[in-house]
């Protein structure tokens, strides 16, 4: 069946007229209120956009409050040392002022332990476990005495990892403290124990559980056993290339030991880094770093002005242009500006009874709402009252009782004085013996025992052997303990004493969670008797403001609901009953940090305002799309009726020329001449 081929149409051919003009400027007409509602669309457009660097200038101003949000940003101090060559020094920002003579004697170092030679790195060396101990040898090499802060530890040498390079890459994997390397003297490869902590505390003792059978000859594993208390060959069967030593150091005339060269508990608030020894003296001064505090300083005015000079742009009217900005009149970006002015117009209660303001230490609003800076009244505030700059911006804590430490304010904690008191002193659980605990210690027989520290439980072995003494058997249970990884793991620690022969086991932890208990066997009787008496830990408990405060450890919490709701006190000794005042400041940054936090927030003001404009941009997109849909269906209509119009005026034109054809066909009537 042939196709039929549709006819070619081109509008305006049977009429003449030009359709395709005509119905677009009628199409025009009815996409008329399109314009109208595209402009609302790119007024509201720019109001997003704008709002969009609003919140990128807040966010920008956010992030500068936050790092100057605590005192010590503004309390900074500077360390300079007369010789770096000699050693380096840091503070902390609540270190006196001062200078101090200081003298390097002798640099820390650690001890270093070499095998024999062997022929090369792939030699077989034996298996079993080596169980690495970190303590202190007295002069003579007498004695080993464990030092309990330092966790003992066990590496198991499997048959795979019985050559030099396994033993080696097996030490340093366990992570213990001690690294191990291989180093070829010439001959052969020699073996390296190294402590990985300087300080004649943290000598090594290498305990070896040969699977030969035999732990201390100069045969399989056991040729890496180390005492120095034993006889060389039969268990002295390293030999010391290093010895462990501590640093000396004379401050101020007083001379001191450390493990580290690092040294940050000598000079109260002082850390100091040792570098060379035997040099002679050098000076160390601390001072106020009022270069640093003038900067944080500058850089909170700084980013308010940058702020500010954001805002006035986007609400601005141009007189000139007569053009407005996309926020001009925006009541949220108003309320907006009203809310940050209104921040610094307050003043800050720093201590009790004392306030201060903005202008008090040389800072002051300008007419176009920027601050200013007068230099050279900060400097004389920061000379006179380094401290005031600190809480003036700061969020800040300042605690009558030593012993009450300020941790932190919640967000709904309000500024003030609050009077502390303490019911009840926050304890550790304890676990203690009832029999003097058994000094002789069997493998496999009364060596390891269950252990159940702040709800986390494990098996705990101890070395075995004689103990001199309880004190030394409980150096040993300690190191055992803190070194297993189930409670390492967890950052679960104790101390371990003993007292008249009888142990007891503190957990580290303070309030109710803390808790130690011991499970049955020969091994807890021996160690503990048959009747250990356990103790749970309390959290503190008293009031803050007069009102119940909640207890988590050492923690007081503000009562919610109050003005110290979320205000949390650390209560790190004393007694019961009065402690005193807490003054909580809230400064500056702090008071704008707070504020954005709550501008930027999912339920803040622009996220509602911008949801708002959202919302009507998709509305009149809805509307810019229902006129356009009328239009082209309007255009359909206006198509089909000239169409038609051009189909029927064809069909008039066809009739006429019919007609015309036809009148001109009829015979011609002529008339007769008369005579």
């Amino acid at each position: 069946m042939a196709t039929t081929t549709p006819p070619i149409t081109a509008p305006g051919i049977g009429s003449g007229l030009d359709v395709n003009s005509l119905i677009d400027q009628l199409v025009a007409v009815d996409k008329q209120p399109l314009v109208n509602l595209q402009q609302r669309e790119a007024s509201y457009q720019a109001q997003l956009s704008a709002f969009g660097s609003l919140k990128g200038s807040l966010s920008t101003l956010q992030s500068a409050m936050q790092g100057l949000s605590t005192v010590a940003s503004f309390q900074q101090v500077s360390a300079d040392v007369g010789d770096t060559t000699l050693l380096t020094a840091s503070a902390t920002s609540d270190v006196a002022a001062g200078t101090h003579t200081i003298d390097v004697q002798q640099l820390a170092q650690a001890q270093h332990l070499r095998s024999t030679t062997f022929t090369d790195s792939t030699t077989p060396v034996g298996t079993g476990s080596l169980a690495f101990e970190f303590g202190t040898y007295d002069s003579g090499n007498n004695t080993f005495t464990l030092n309990p802060d330092q966790s003992a530890h066990t590496v198991t040498i499997a048959p795979g990892s019985n050559t030099l390079s396994g033993i080696r890459d097996a030490v340093n994997a366990a992570d213990i403290g001690v690294s191990a390397s291989i180093i070829n003297d010439g001959s052969g490869d020699v073996l390296v124990f190294s402590s990985q902590n300087s300080g004649t505390a943290n000598s090594l003792k290498v305990t070896v559980a040969d699977d030969d059978g035999t732990n201390t000859d100069g045969a399989g594993l056991s040729q890496l056993a180390y005492d120095p208390t034993a006889a060389a060959g039969s268990g002295r069967n390293l030999s010391e290339i290093v010895a462990a030593q501590n640093a000396n150091v004379v401050i101020d005339g007083i001379t001191v030991s450390k493990s580290s060269n690092t040294i940050g508990d000598a000079l109260e608030g002082v850390t100091l880094n040792l570098l060379k020894a035997g040099a002679g003296p050098t000076t160390l001064t601390i001072a106020t770093d009022t270069d640093a505090i003038q900067a944080a300083t500058q850089k909170f005015v700084d980013a308010y002005n940058s702020f500010t000079t954001t805002l006035k742009n986007l609400t601005a009217y141009n007189a000139d242009t007569k053009v407005a900005a996309p926020l001009q009149g925006d009541s949220t970006a108003l309320s907006i500006e009203r809310s940050v002015r209104s921040v610094l117009s307050l003043s800050v209660a720093y201590a009790p009874g004392k306030t201060a303001a903005l202008p008090d230490i040389g800072i002051t609003l300008q007419d176009d709402g920027t601050l200013a800076v007068d230099d050279t009244k900060l400097q004389q505030v920061i000379q006179d009252q380094p401290d005031l700059i600190g809480r003036l911006f700061a969020e800040a804590g300042t605690a009558a009782d030593d012993l009450v430490n300020y941790r932190a304010a919640g967000a709904n904690t309000q500024p003030g004085t609050y009077a502390v008191q303490l019911t009840q002193a926050a304890s550790q659980g304890r676990l203690s013996g009832s029999a003097a605990a058994g000094l002789a210690i069997t493998s496999g027989s009364n060596d390891s025992f269950d252990l159940t520290i702040d709800g986390i439980s494990a098996n705990v072995t101890i070395g075995a052997g004689t103990y001199a003494s309880a004190d030394a058997l409980a150096a040993e249970l300690q190191s055992r303990i803190n070194g297993n990884s189930a409670f390492a793991d967890d950052g679960i620690g104790v101390t371990v004493t003993a007292s008249a022969g009888v142990l007891s086991i503190t957990s580290n932890r303070f309030g109710s969670a803390s808790k130690v208990g011991i499970g049955a066997g020969a091994a807890a009787d021996n160690l503990f008797g048959s009747a250990p008496a356990t103790i749970a830990g309390v959290d503190v408990a008293g009031t803050i403001d007069g009102l119940p405060a909640s207890g988590s450890g050492r923690t007081l919490i503000g009562a919610s609901g109050s003005a110290v709701d979320g205000l949390k006190l650390d209560i790190v000794g004393g007694s019961t009953g009065n402690r005193g005042t807490i003054t909580v400041s809230q400064g500056y940054a702090s008071r704008l940090q707070s504020l954005i936090d709550g501008f930027l927030g999912d339920d803040g003001m622009l996220a509602s305002r911008t949801d708002g404009i959202n919302v009507t941009i998709k509305d009149l997109q809805q509307q810019e799309q229902a006129v356009n849909d009328q239009a082209d269906a309007a255009e359909q209509r206006y198509r089909a009726q000239f169409t038609a119009l051009d189909q029927l005026m064809s069909s008039l034109n066809s009739t006429s020329t019919f007609l015309q054809q036809q009148l001109a066909n009829l015979p011609k009537i002529t008339g007769s001449s008369s005579k």
